[in-house]
Order: C-alpha cells, then sequence, then structure tokens
C-alpha cells in the first residue's frame, strides 16, 4: 500500500522519535511512506494568528504535489492535520486526508496488525490521551465522536493492553502556553497525571508530539513543585505497536524519552537486555 505521508516540521527536528517509530511500523506492515517533494511548512501554530489567507496558502501549496501522488495523504500530527483539512475545505482540493491514529484504526489495518502482534502488551495498563486538535472542532475534523474518541483505544486493545477509560482524553494539555504560561501547563498538565493514575493507568498513550513533550518534558518538574511522585511513561502509540510487533529498532527513539520507559518495559517483562 502506498501512501503520501507528510510529516510536518517537528517530526523532522524534537519529535523525530515519533517519525522513526511511524516508518519502523509502516514498513512491518507494508505501508510505503512517499514524501511529497519540497513539502512546506503548514503554518501551525502561528500562521492564522498573523492572517487567514497565509494559513490556507501555505497548507495548499502542498496539495498539487500530492495530487500528483494520488494517493490518501497521511499526516502524523494533528495539529498540521487540522490545518491541511482546513485549507483543503477551503480550495475544494480532492486528496483524501487522514491523521495517523485513524488510518491505523480502520478494520482493515487493526485486522493487519493483530495479525502481526507477537509479543501481546497484556501487563501495560493505560489511557488514550488525544488533546484538542485531531478530532476538534468537529465542523472541519468530521469526527462524530469527539468528546469521546476511540481510534488509540481500539489500536491498543487490538496490541492486548488493558484501556482504562476515564473522562479527560480529550482536555487540553495547554500545548500552545509552554513558553508564555508555565504555570497553566503545569496545573493541566498534573490534572492529567492524577486523572490517568485515578483510572488505574500506569502509563499515557498519546498520538500528538505536542501532547508528548508536555506530558513528558515537565513530569519530574511538576512532581516537584507539587510535592508529588509521578513516573508516568508517555508512549506514542506506534511506540507500542512496534513493541507488540516485537520490531528492531523500536527501542531507539523510546531512550530519548525524558520519563525513561525502559525500566518500565523492563518491569513489565515486554523488553530483556
Amino acid at each position: 500500500m502506498k501512501v503520501t505521508y507528510y510529516p510536518g516540521c517537528s517530526l523532522e527536528s524534537s519529535a523525530r522519535d515519533y517519525d522513526e517509530s511511524i516508518k519502523i511500523v509502516c514498513r512491518a506492515l507494508d505501508i510505503d511512506l512517499q514524501e511529497p517533494k519540497d513539502w512546506t511548512c503548514c503554518g501551525a501554530t502561528s500562521a492564522h494568528s498573523l492572517k487567514g489567507q497565509l494559513a490556507i496558502d501555505l497548507s495548499a501549496r502542498n496539495f498539487p504535489e500530492a495530487e500528483r501522488l494520488g494517493q490518501d495523504m497521511l499526516v502524523p500530527c494533528p495539529l498540521c492535520y487540522n490545518r491541511l483539512i482546513r485549507a483543503k475545505e477551503k480550495t475544494g482540493s480532492a486528496v483524501p486526508i487522514h491523521d495517523m491514529a485513524s488510518f491505523m484504526a480502520q478494520p482493515a489495518m487493526l485486522e493487519k496488525i493483530r495479525s502481526a502482534v507477537k509479543a501481546p502488551l497484556a501487563n501495560i495498563s493505560a489511557v488514550c490521551y488525544y488533546g484538542c486538535m485531531a478530532n476538534r472542532p468537529p465542523k472541519i475534523t468530521g469526527s462524530k465522536n469527539y468528546e469521546n474518541p476511540m481510534e488509540m483505544d481500539l489500536i491498543a486493545e487490538t496490541l492486548g493492553i488493558n484501556v482504562k477509560p476515564w473522562s479527560f482524553k480529550t482536555d487540553c494539555c495547554g500545548a500552545s502556553f509552554s513558553i508564555s504560561r508555565a504555570d497553566i501547563i503545569q496545573n493541566l498538565v498534573k490534572n492529567l497525571y492524577d486523572r490517568a493514575l485515578e483510572a488505574g493507568a500506569d502509563c499515557i498513550i498519546v498520538s500528538c508530539q505536542m501532547c508528548q513533550g508536555n506530558l513528558d518534558l515537565y513530569q519530574e518538574e511538576i512532581a516537584g513543585i507539587f510535592k508529588k511522585e509521578y513516573r508516568l511513561p508517555i508512549f506514542y502509540f506506534t511506540e507500542l505497536i512496534g513493541l507488540a510487533l516485537q520490531l528492531k529498532d523500536i527501542s531507539r527513539g523510546l531512550k530519548r524519552h525524558m520519563v525513561n520507559p525502559i525500566p518500565y518495559l523492563h518491569e513489565k517483562g515486554l523488553i530483556t537486555g
């Protein structure tokens, strides 16, 4: 299967661990990712606040090459996804655009993943955290379950994970305030940690690199501020697919996480050595 792959800027820099896990998993599932030549930034998060047409034009510039390739476009970053589908609506482009989690949660893909699982992740108890952008606003995304999305839940259950229900899967983590208002971040993220633990989870699964950064980068700092101990690994769902499929090199990106998940995975019997 060939798909057009729009990585976006952060997956080539601060979130390259997400990009690597996507490529490792897609290669194992016979998904051929083809990047559009000379793709450009979609303008998230600032272009739309400066000039609406600029935000549309930056995203729309990627459509002619995607149309030439004639394939569905796969977008891992929810912010990029949101900007691209807005531009698609404004320009009338015919390119089908999917966010990564929704693409992987299609019935045929779930069956493909299920048949490839070699080591079910039954020892993991997790909550799935979607954040704000992949499903909202529903008038743009077309999401029917924007308050209770289930794509990552379905993927995680396919991997054998004990998925815990909770009511905070689309609460904001405050990603855009990471520099300007650290206090807002600290309170929003602390609440997510507390609610995840309350639900019985021992890790959090994400599909957004901004969410992953907020929940992973500041855990030690937030623990110190609020005098509580938090050691919750924050996994991209693609990393967990890679672990369940026992794919070589999938642990390479895990070692870059600020909350080191390797001891947790050893404890769960999911990696050795």
